[in-house]
């Protein structure tokens, strides 16, 4: 059996253990185990810390255009709402799921868990 990148599988939504099965339940729902090794998934969640990621790259990616399109184009802001509004939205959902699958692939390949009452 040959190694499995995890970043690599978990970017593109399959189970970091085996790069077969797939990663999500749904849009960005972890899956419970997973369909092809049987690794435990669910246990496995980030919470907000890939939406965190992806909006600091979203609104970074669409100030910038606004700004340049206005001062550069001097395009009314109409024109720039219209244009950087429906941009952050598809930059966002097309980056959330590769993201949130990295950060269960580097909680997978770092062997992270969860700290309970104990470990603090």
């Amino acid at each position: 059996m040959t190694k499995v990148n995890p970043y690599a599988a978990g970017a593109r939504g399959l189970c970091p253990h085996c790069g077969e099965g797939y990663l999500f339940d749904g849009f960005l729902k972890v899956a419970p185990r997973c369909e092809a090794c049987g690794f435990e998934l669910g246990k496995h969640e980030t919470g907000d810390g890939a939406a965190t990621f992806v909006i600091l790259i979203a609104g970074a990616i669409c100030a910038f255009g606004a700004l340049f399109s206005m001062f550069a184009w001097n395009w009314p802001v109409w024109v720039s709402l219209v244009v950087w509004l429906p941009a952050v939205v598809a930059i966002s959902l097309g980056l959330m799921r590769p993201a949130k699958g990295l950060m269960v692939a580097a909680q997978i390949a770092q062997k992270a868990s969860e700290a309970g009452r104990d470990h603090v």
